[in-house]
């Protein structure tokens, strides 16, 4: 079968159910995991994240991803960013699942260590990598890992896992995206190694297979793994296209269940992974050429995110083949009710307009945002 032929078979809506990765959705439209800054200081979520979670179910979104949890303190990036490094979590983690379930939702757990670009003044840790390479977007140059070190951390994934398992999740993704440590064992760039953690793909994809293979061990093979990849690193000498294709075979044949694309990293300039100012057509499914790339070399479900804003274009993508899911983030943090929006028949475009002023709340406020929509609100209220 050719690609053309590929693509004039008929596939589902992104409105009808679905079961991607292992995990039995009432759509293929997902909440694409963020940070939220939302979160106790010991990583703990709070009611108001709680809320949002819930909102997001309640609304009709077919899988959230909640905000990357550190599987270890020293992988801290951020205040306000949730934990799965303790037991002592699991209790408030299954209240919160029970409660997303409870509206017909489903949530995985996003599982992070933020290697390089973890920080010091977060985490209270100096922060460790592949090898001790310095880029401009690091606040520190990070330490290199022994091989000691670097089983610690793949048990640590494991661990978190199981805490995940534990406390209700649906499935976990590893986010081995945005230049964090999964990704930084991949690239060249940060990857300057020279023992079988590093120089040709399969050995910078060893620390990757080995997460993989230890939280399979942990959780059963049953239990739903994702992967969030980097199409592109859109830096010189980062992943390239041809290394996300090559890894995503290796991660698909160490058992991951769906891989998610995305691209770019914090020092990608213009080609970060949440680029602004997405306020046409054109501009949207901004990595869509790097999943329908890394697509066609496995056979798991592979979706979508960066710059997704209408839904006739979501719904062109999936019946394309180009992607079995699509993912968005922003737009939700604007609009929760989007999806119910898009499914009760208006088909508008949503009104997020990346201009990520989003963020700056989580650090000011405990709590991002749509500092648009607050603004029209506060307006409308003094009329």
């Amino acid at each position: 079968m050719t690609q053309s032929d590929h693509k004039e078979v008929s596939m589902p809506s992104i409105f009808e159910p679905a079961t991607v990765g292992g995990i039995p959705l009432r759509n293929r439209i997902v909440r694409s995991a963020t940070w939220e800054g939302m979160c106790d200081e010991r990583g703990a979520p709070t009611e108001r994240l709680v809320s949002l979670y819930e909102t997001l179910a309640e609304e009709g979104v077919g899988l959230i991803l909640t905000g990357y949890a550190y599987v270890l303190p020293e992988g801290k990036q951020t205040p306000g960013k949730m934990a799965m490094d303790d037991d002592a979590l699991v209790p408030s983690l299954k209240e919160m699942t029970r409660r997303v379930h409870a509206k017909g939702g489903k949530i995985a757990a996003q599982l992070v260590h933020a290697g390089g670009q973890a920080s010091r003044h977060v985490s209270g840790h100096s922060p460790v990598g592949p090898s001790a390479v310095f880029l401009p977007h690091y606040q520190e140059e990070p330490r290199s890992l022994s091989v000691e070190g670097i089983g610690r951390i793949v048990e640590a994934f494991a661990r978190a896992a199981v805490r995940a398992q534990e406390a209700g999740f649906d499935g976990v993704q590893l986010h081995g995206a945005h230049g964090y440590l999964l990704g930084q064992f991949l690239s060249p760039l940060t990857n300057r190694r020279e023992d079988g953690y590093g120089g040709a793909l399969a050995n910078r994809a060893r620390f990757a297979v080995e997460v993989v293979a230890a939280v399979r061990e942990a959780v059963g093979r049953e239990y739903p793994v994702w992967i969030k990849l980097n199409g592109e690193d859109f830096l010189d000498g980062g992943v390239s296209l041809g290394d996300s294709s090559a890894a995503a075979r290796i991660l698909e044949r160490a058992g991951i269940d769906a891989i998610e694309v995305s691209g770019g990293t914090p020092g990608s300039g213009e080609r970060s992974a949440a680029r602004t100012r997405i306020d046409s057509l054109e501009k949207e499914a901004y990595h869509r050429d790097l999943a329908r790339a890394v697509k066609l070399g496995v056979r798991i479900p592979v979706g979508l995110v960066g710059g997704l804003r209408s839904p006739s274009l979501l719904e062109e993508i999936v019946r394309s083949g180009d992607a079995d899911f699509v993912s968005m983030s922003r737009p939700f943090i604007r609009e929760p009710g989007l999806v119910r929006r898009w499914i009760l028949g208006d088909l508008a475009r949503a009104t997020c307009i990346s201009c990520n002023g989003c963020f700056q709340p989580g650090l000011k406020e405990g709590g991002i945002y749509c500092v648009v929509e607050r603004k029209i609100r506060e307006r409308s209220a003094g009329t």
